[in-house]
């Protein structure tokens, strides 16, 4: 049993959010929504300009580093945009100062740093929240339901696609962008909200086999990969991945097929709902038509929903949705993935016991 920080009740949760690049702009969107119980009272960047830039957009005082805006700025939590590779220490870092701490995805790069991570805020007492925005996605949650509501019956078989395209000008606008240390491949960084629908929508997984490939990309990861998995509960299928269609984005999907239903959600980011038939009606059947939503954005609008959770924890009005512990799921999965490509072999879940 963990011991949390009282709940703050008379007044507005305080974030801090260090790392001010493109996804930092999500996260001062989404605070803005929840202005009435929430507010930015910090942001963090070692690029001056980054840092100026959020500082007169959100208002929120400005810090050259971390340990400056842990040490004056009084936040409840501390929010981490910053390259994938320098979460881990950062989050120790936060939950050391006694500060929840919210991390975007991949929370880590390495299967022991998001132990340690998740085992530092344990040590805290504080929170810790993986950004896993995507679950929150209306067309995400009906199929979850239907799940969770066994409308499927036996699950046979289940793909996930992710074509997407990264150029050149993506990966060399900054030195860390494909490097195995800071921001890993295809599938930990662009598709990692779509490795967390492996555990999330379906279960547990029993083994996988992965190949991946670089190539087109001049970068030290993958920018193609395809997974064949199996899972506990016996289905089976894949996820195939790429960040080299031509000329656009094209898919983000998943598809299930069952012993008494067939879903395909599909668009560019599992933003339409293509196939829905069930043997038997369901409540959540009329609710098929409004959850897609047009989008051009690969982000979606998760953000928002997500927060409200986070908030609602804070507040002591609910448990926490994607907690360091959940986001280790699919941390599992991408790191079995990786190893099962190094060393052209099946690798079983879970990694250790």
């Amino acid at each position: 049993m963990h011991y949390f920080p009282p709940p703050v009740l008379d007044r507005r949760i305080r974030f801090a959010l260090v790392g001010c690049g493109r996804i930092a702009h999500n996260h001062f969107n989404a605070i803005v929504q929840h202005q009435d119980r929430c507010e930015l009272t910090g942001v963090c960047d070692i690029d001056p300009v980054a840092l100026a830039a959020a500082s007169k957009r959100t208002g929120a005082r400005p810090y050259r580093g971390l340990g400056e805006m842990l040490a004056k700025c009084n936040a409840d939590a501390f929010i981490i945009c910053t390259p994938s590779g320098l979460h881990p220490e950062q989050a120790v870092q936060i939950a050391a100062s006694g500060r929840h701490v919210i991390t975007e995805k991949p929370m880590a790069t390495r299967w022991e740093d998001g132990k340690r991570m998740v085992a530092a805020c344990d040590a805290a007492g504080v929170r810790m929240f993986v950004v896993k925005q995507n679950r929150r996605n209306a067309t995400l949650q009906l199929l979850k339901s239907a799940v969770d509501k066994r409308r499927f019956g036996r699950i046979y078989m289940v793909n996930l696609n992710v074509f997407w395209t990264r150029p050149d000008d993506y990966y060399n606008s900054a030195k860390w962008r494909g490097t195995w240390e800071y921001d890993g491949g295809a599938f930990m960084n662009q598709a990692s909200h779509y490795v967390d629908l492996i555990d999330w929508i379906v279960g547990p997984v029993e083994s996988l086999q992965a190949y991946t490939a670089t190539l087109a990309r001049d970068i030290e990861v993958e920018d193609t990969g395809v997974i064949s998995l199996r899972w506990r509960n016996g289905a089976l299928g894949s996820m195939n991945v790429t960040m080299l269609t031509y000329p656009r984005n094209l898919e983000g999907s998943i598809t299930i097929l069952g012993e008494r239903g067939t879903v395909r959600i599909g668009g560019v980011a599992v933003n339409e709902v293509q196939q829905w038939e069930f043997a038997e009606p369901d409540e959540d059947d009329a609710r098929v038509h409004d959850a897609s939503y047009q989008t051009t954005s690969v982000y979606g609008f998760g953000h928002p929903l997500y927060y409200d959770n986070v908030i609602k924890v804070l507040r002591g009005e609910a448990e926490p949705e994607t907690d360091g512990r959940e986001g280790l799921k699919s941390l599992e999965v991408l790191i079995a993935a990786y190893k099962s490509a190094r060393d052209g072999k099946r690798v079983a879940l879970p990694l250790e016991y």
